[in-house]
Formats: structure tokens, C-alpha cells, sequence
């Protein structure tokens, strides 16, 4: 405890160095033995601390009483809260409630909560949380009633995935990790909840290539897609599998767009395609299929998909080949789905905010319903596959919320695919290069008018490790 609070007061001197008065908000938990302790340091440093302690100091036992008998020991006040906070000082620390929370915070915690929220953003006045948001499911994500907006968490022993995905990351704000000192070998004996993809996923599954290669080497994709209006996301999945390095790719569309999809990126191979038996010749030839960027929902499309799912050949599904699905369920261990939280819901027959409550939790009903290997989109993506091992994206940004970035993602998991004939590695690396990707872009030019095509250059620059 005391190695948490002196990680939490040093991230909150490094960030805020010129903060001369700290106001800690305190339960009866572990988390708030952290907060005394914090306030206690703070004092100790010459910066003026003020405790709210939401609990009588009759509850607190162990380490947390310890902490608040040594807190006591100082001049530092400590006060009951009354649901108003009048001077919140320089820094606000959430030292309330910790990753135990499963119900809705009601009462006096809730007033604390919005007293906090309030002066951030009425005073200005930052907030670093200690382990958690308050208010933050630790295993979802989800805000429980109410949540603190913090603008630094210090997290502590392992990263909670709550903090990662869904609403999370909207919440904890800038992400600190302390193991405290927790020896290595503990870590070893614990078997972890998901996994963080990261850009060495990307240099296992794609290592430099051979001096004697050549385009057959790297498989043939074909997109499927593009109906009547929609050329465009048929186009931008296709360059992007060949952005990602496919050697071959094909695209399968209306025969009204063959000479606008060519004409843009004559590399792609474009076939007009108006019924199933048009599309047989060239399913045969392909490696991997990927069906959906601007499908559509008519007959032409059920017919495509229809053929398509007659193949044993890995397959992607996205977009409105995945509300097909939702109409007629199949079980097939040789594909990808790749829904947004919309999608997902048609999939699971449930609406979109039950998917968002608990991303982990349906990514992994999506797996066990369809097989394969399922993509959870959105704020930390999820991966799930057969063997029901969860990985998470912690990379990405809200410019990503365009149009045709799932276009995109559909491509790159068809390129890796059509490389490495491996669907869980593909897809995880696919999500990583998507949403790092959109970081560059982001970084260079800025999140808001991002888009989807403005990724490709560093799709090309993370595809080849350096």
C-alpha cells in the first residue's frame, strides 16, 4: 500500500509539478489506505492535502487502518462529505472505490463521484485515479451508474481489462503501470485474462522476405462487394490487401464499377460479376476470400454469399455479409467476422448497448455461436479465437470512426491471411496494423477528417519491420 500511494503521488508531481493543494476523496477500502497514504506524502512534501473520508473510520481495517492512523498523526484534515466540494484545490485523487464494484453507485459515493466530475469540468481541475476510475467495471468497461472522469490512472499489479475496452479508456484517461514491486515469478503462475497485441505480433506473422520471392508466394485475394452505388469500399478492401502484401488480388463487383475500380488502382484485377455462376471461376483461383465491403442485402448479394459459403477456402466476413449471417446462422472454423457492435448484435440477436456492456463476454458468445475466429470492433478491439484466448488493441483513436475503415481492416485481414494461410494470427495482426496505422495518420495530420484511405501508406510502413 504504501508503494502504491508513493507511485500515485510521484505520477501526480511529475504530471502537475506546480500543484501546491490536493484534495483526496477516500473509502474504506484498500483504495482508499492508498489515498491516505497519498494525502500523507503530500503533507510530507509541503503541498496542502485535504481528505474526504465517504465511510465511517470505524470500517476501516488492516493496511487501510494502519495508513489512516498514520494520516491522523498529521496536521492533514480529514472530513466527512456533505455532497458538496467548494475548493477542490490543483489536483483531485479517486482514492474511492476500487476493481470490486458490480452494482450501480448510489447515495453519497455517486454524489462523490459527481462532485468530482463536476469541478473538472467546471474548475479545470484534474483528476488522477488510484487503480480505477471509480465507478468503472474492471472486467467490462461499462460505467456502473457513474464513473469518475479521471485524467491519469495509476494502475496497479495487472492491467485491469475493463480499462482497455468499451468505455474505459474514456475514463481512465492517460494509462500508468505499477506492478509494485510484485516479483516475476507470481506473474508466471497466473494465467492471464487477454493479451495486448503489439507490433512484434505483426514481425512474427510477416518476417522479411526471401531475395527469390515472388508475387505467387503470396497468395490471391478476392474481394467481394460493391453493389450497386457502393464500388467504393469494395476498392478500398482491395488495396488494402495489397497494401498489406497479398500477391494477387481480385475483386468481384457489379459490372457497372470494373472501369472506375480499375482506373483508380489498376493493379487490383476487377471482374463484373451480375450472378453466382459468374463468380465460381474465380473462387477457384483464389487463396483466401473475403465478402462483404458494400454487399448489399438484395438477391445479387444473397446469391454471392451464397456461392461463396459452398467453398472450404478461408473466408472474411464483414459488413453486410455479417447481417446476412444474422438471418441464417452457420457454424465454419475457417473464417473471420469482423462486426462493429451493430453488427454483433444482429449476430447475437441482441441490441448494440448489451454488446457494449460486456465487449469480452460477447466476443466470445460470438465465437462459440459461428466458430472461427471472431473480431469484436471498436474502442479496444477484441479478438477471440478458437480456443476462446481473448486479445485486445489498445491501439486506435475516435478519427477512425469513418466510413470504409472496416473496409479497410477486411483487406488487411485478407492480405495477412493470403501471406501466412494462419486465421488467428492474421487477424490479430490485421487489427493491430489497422488501428496503428490510424495512430500515424492521426499523429501527423490530426484524428477529426481522417480517412479510411489516408491509412495506407503506414499500413505499407508497418508490414515491413524494420
Amino acid at each position: 500500500m504504501e508503494h502504491a500511494g508513493a507511485a500515485v503521488f510521484a505520477a501526480l508531481r511529475r504530471r502537475w509539478p506546480r500543484a501546491r493543494r490536493i484534495t483526496v476523496f477516500c473509502g474504506a477500502g484498500n483504495n482508499g489506505g492508498d489515498g491516505f497514504i497519498i494525502a500523507r506524502l503530500a503533507h510530507e512534501q509541503g503541498v496542502d492535502a485535504t481528505v474526504y473520508l465517504l465511510a465511517e473510520s470505524s470500517r476501516l481495517k488492516g493496511d487501510a487502518r494502519l495508513a489512516f492512523e498514520k494520516l491522523q498523526a498529521t496536521p492533514v484534515p480529514i472530513h466527512s462529505f456533505d455532497g458538496t466540494l467548494a475548493a477542490p484545490g490543483d489536483v483531485i485523487v479517486d482514492a474511492l472505490l476500487g476493481t470490486g464494484l458490480s452494482g450501480d453507485v448510489k447515495d453519497q459515493w455517486r454524489a462523490a463521484i459527481e462532485a468530482i466530475n463536476h469541478a473538472k469540468a467546471t474548475a479545470a481541475c484534474p483528476v488522477v485515479a488510484v487503480d480505477i476510475p471509480s465507478g468503472l467495471h474492471a472486467d467490462t468497461g461499462s460505467v456502473l451508474g457513474a464513473a469518475v472522469q479521471a485524467d491519469v490512472t495509476v494502475t496497479f499489479i495487472g492491467v485491469k481489462q475493463g480499462l482497455l475496452t468499451g468505455q474505459g479508456p474514456d475514463y481512465c484517461g492517460e494509462l500508468l503501470f505499477d506492478d509494485l514491486g510484485i516479483d516475476a515469478k507470481v506473474y508466471a503462475q497466473l494465467e492471464a485474462s487477454a493479451y495486448r497485441i503489439t507490433q512484434e505480433d505483426v514481425s512474427r506473422l510477416l518476417p522479411p522476405r526471401k531475395r527469390c520471392a515472388h508475387k505467387g508466394n503470396f497468395g490471391h485475394v478476392l474481394i467481394i462487394g460493391g453493389n450497386h452505388g457502393m464500388p467504393g469500399a469494395a476498392r478500398m478492401a482491395a488495396e488494402a490487401a495489397l497494401r498489406s502484401g497479398a500477391g494477387l488480388v481480385s475483386v468481384a463487383t457489379r459490372a457497372e464499377h470494373v472501369a472506375a475500380v480499375v482506373s483508380a488502382r489498376p493493379e487490383i484485377m476487377c471482374h463484373g460479376v451480375e450472378s453466382a455462376a459468374q463468380l465460381r471461376p474465380l473462387l477457384s483461383s483464389a487463396s483466401c476470400i473475403a465478402i462483404g465491403p458494400g454487399l448489399g442485402q438484395d438477391p445479387w448479394a444473397q446469391a454471392l454469399l451464397g456461392m461463396v459459403l459452398e467453398t472450404a477456402k478461408p473466408l472474411i466476413l464483414d459488413a453486410d455479409a455479417l447481417n446476412l449471417l444474422a438471418h441464417e446462422p452457420l457454424v465454419r472454423s475457417n473464417w473471420v467476422l469482423t462486426p462493429h457492435p451493430g453488427e454483433a448484435g444482429r449476430l447475437l440477436q441482441t441490441p448494440a448497448s448489451h454488446i457494449q456492456q460486456d465487449r469480452f463476454a460477447a466476443v466470445r458468445a460470438l465465437q462459440s455461436r459461428y466458430g472461427g475466429i471472431a473480431v469484436l470492433k471498436g474502442c479496444g478491439t477484441l479478438v477471440c479465437d478458437g480456443q476462446g484466448d481473448i486479445t485486445l488493441c489498445g491501439a486506435g483513436n475516435p478519427g477512425m470512426a469513418a466510413g470504409g475503415m472496416g473496409d479497410v481492416l477486411t483487406g488487411i485481414v485478407a492480405g495477412c491471411m493470403a501471406q501466412t494461410n494462419q486465421l488467428s494470427a492474421s487477424a490479430i495482426a490485421a487489427v493491430y496494423i489497422h488501428a496503428a496505422a490510424a495512430d500515424l495518420a492521426a499523429t501527423e495530420h490530426g484524428e477529426r477528417g481522417l480517412l479510411a484511405t489516408d491509412l495506407f501508406p503506414y499500413v505499407r510502413q508497418l508490414v515491413n519491420p524494420q
